[in-house]
């Protein structure tokens, strides 16, 4: 997955690194790339997954908003 950025003419530095940052968090290749920075098992995968999910049913019983979930 390729992202390109052009930088302006006389655009200061910081102003380019920012909107680096946000186009990189955007395509959700910030995401991707912590969900691949460590070997998980697919059994954790599974129960982190499933924790989660009772976490939510928990949550909506007791009338606090749910979060949306991960791709990962």
């Amino acid at each position: 997955m390729g992202l390109r950025m052009r930088v302006h003419d006389r655009e200061h530095i910081g102003a380019a690194l920012r909107r680096f940052k946000k186009l990189i968090e955007r395509s959700g290749m910030k995401g991707e790339l912590r969900a691949h920075e460590y070997y998980e098992k697919p059994c954790e995968a599974r129960r982190r997954k499933e924790a989660r999910r009772q976490n939510a049913i928990r949550k909506a019983a007791l009338g606090k908003p749910a979060r949306k979930e991960r791709p990962y």
